[in-house]
């Protein structure tokens, strides 16, 4: 038997796996980009199946649509929303720019299962017809990428942030009476407790919450009821706000029509406005990651002021060594975002009159970012800062001789004579407090009291 059928679209037949879902025009799409065999990720698709569902539902409902045709294709897009048909969203993300062809893929997926599902109708249910039926490639695939975008950010994203919040202050609280010596340009600075410097973390982590959520209030604007260009040619006037009201009363989220038809189909601004919170977070992350690996550093020949809980041998060569490769794997995450939002700046700029031309490509780093950032988010905080301990003597040991302790006596006996005091200590390896009552005539009880780090945070 042949592993073939033969499909036919308007340019002519086609010859398509004989099990494969997908139609002509999916066909012809990927044939035609054979180029990274990168796909839309689960977030994608669904939110995809969703939009044809609700579409469906609405056109019901304004009687544009058969009744039992519309639950077929609700019935299909539902399976295509669990990810039933995986498998047979084919296309690379490298094709039209509208996503036309992604659109059509899921059409002809619907549409075929449509049919098999189909109840108390001998209508023959079509992809175009009825599946895009008041519909576009240029309002379904930007709904897509919002509606997509939204839901994992709420559902993933922003719990993932959260619990590595908590996890941090939690920690902070535990080495609450650890004192180590703070650094500035990466050299000793006055002291800072580790509850202090992991505050600063958990701020990062808090704000970065506060900027996602910030960028979602435009992201819930919705394009779907624009059509081709913003006009709404060929869908019902009430198509739009009706679409948007039930997509927010299926997920919760405040989804609304968008103001602007014409704005929401000619540029990804909420998008990319997205993406560059997603890069702040990233940003901050990589800071946090690297800091964490510099105290870690060691055991003897660096910081060692942290031991992060050992994971995997370190080396195919040094027996013993043990790496920090949860830091390694979040900073190499945070890098990945960083480019991702470069790839959707320029994309961003696509915005030729009424279309942008980059959609796919926004809509996979956009995915790609938030799904990235809260996994590694998630195993930072369960795999790294859970279990880290503090090397209590090791840190004891290098503040009591860090010789900026000395700027405590300032106001007593002068930065002068402070600053001589600090490098008689550096040169000898001593403890600032001992060369302290060599040069000075001031009561042990007052250096004591001065000189103790804990007074200093």
């Amino acid at each position: 038997m042949s592993e073939f059928r033969i499909e036919r679209d308007s340019m002519g037949e086609v010859k398509v796996p004989k099990d494969a879902y997908y139609g002509a025009q999916t066909q012809r799409a990927f044939d035609n980009f054979p180029i990274s065999k990168i796909r839309f990720n689960r977030d994608f698709i669904s939110a995809l199946g969703r939009v044809k569902y609700t579409a469906a539902k609405v056109n019901a409902e304004l009687g544009l649509l058969d009744e039992n045709v519309a639950k077929a294709i609700q019935a299909a897009s539902e399976e295509v929303m669990k990810g039933k048909f995986d498998d047979d969203f084919v296309l690379d993300i490298f094709q039209t720019g509208s996503g036309t062809s992604s659109n059509m893929n899921a059409n002809e997926i619907i549409s075929k299962r449509a049919n098999e599902l189909k109840e108390g109708t001998e209508q023959t249910i079509h992809p175009n017809d009825h599946v895009n039926y008041g519909q576009s490639s240029n309002d379904v695939i930007p709904t897509t990428i919002r509606v997509a975008a939204v839901l994992a950010v709420q559902n993933n994203l922003i719990p993932a942030l959260k619990h590595l919040h908590k996890t941090i202050l939690e920690k902070g609280e535990e080495l609450k009476d650890v004192v180590k010596t703070g650094r500035t340009h990466l050299m000793d600075a006055m002291p800072v407790t580790i509850q202090q410097e992991f505050s600063g973390y958990a701020r990062q982590i808090e704000l970065g919450i506060a900027r996602v959520e910030s960028a979602l209030e435009r992201m819930l604007e919705l394009p779907q009821g624009g059509t081709a260009v913003g006009t709404g040619i060929n869908t019902h006037k009430e198509f739009g706000v009706k679409f948007a009201a039930e997509m927010a009363s299926a997920t919760g989220e405040k989804f609304r029509e968008a103001e602007n038809h014409f704005e929401a189909q000619s540029t990804v601004d909420a998008p990319v406005e997205l993406s560059s919170q997603l890069k702040t977070i990233a940003v901050g992350l990589m800071k946090i990651g690297n800091d964490f690996r510099w105290m870690n550093s060691g055991p003897n020949g660096g910081l060692g002021e942290v031991q992060l809980k050992a994971l995997q041998p370190g080396s195919s060569i040094m027996p013993g060594k043990v790496n920090p490769v949860i830091e390694e794997s979040l900073t190499m995450v945070c890098a990945q975002v960083i480019g991702n939002d470069a790839t959707i700046t320029v994309g961003g700029q696509a915005g030729n009159f009424e279309l942008n031309v980059m959609l796919p490509v926004v809509a996979h780093n956009l995915l790609q970012s938030i799904e990235i950032l809260a996994n590694a988010s998630r195993n930072f905080s369960e795999r790294s800062v859970s279990g880290l301990e503090a090397r209590r003597e090791v840190i004891s040991q290098m503040v009591g001789k860090n010789p900026i302790l000395v700027t405590a006596l300032n106001p007593i006996i002068g930065y002068d004579k402070a600053a001589k005091i600090a490098k008689k200590a550096f040169a000898e390896n001593r403890s600032v407090i001992d060369v302290a009552r060599e040069m000075t005539d001031i009561s042990e009880e007052e250096l004591e009291k001065a000189l103790d780090p804990i007074n200093m945070t």
